[in-house]
């Protein structure tokens, strides 16, 4: 295994858990914007991600 995917699986396991842990714990009124705030998440996961792969090669 590399690096790049071990990170990979490390970081988006744990943002995935995180923004499930959040939907699953939450009121029905707090989903939209926990949803909008997940998305957001993951988007900056990603980005980090993808900065991180970079910086490796």
């Amino acid at each position: 295994m590399s690096w790049n995917a071990i990170v990979k699986g490390i970081s988006v396991g744990a943002s995935v858990g995180a923004a499930c842990f959040m939907l699953i714990n939450t009121r029905d009124r707090k989903k939209r914007s926990l949803k909008r705030k997940a998305g957001k998440m993951l988007k900056a996961a990603g980005d980090a991600l993808s900065d991180m792969t970079d910086a490796l090669k």
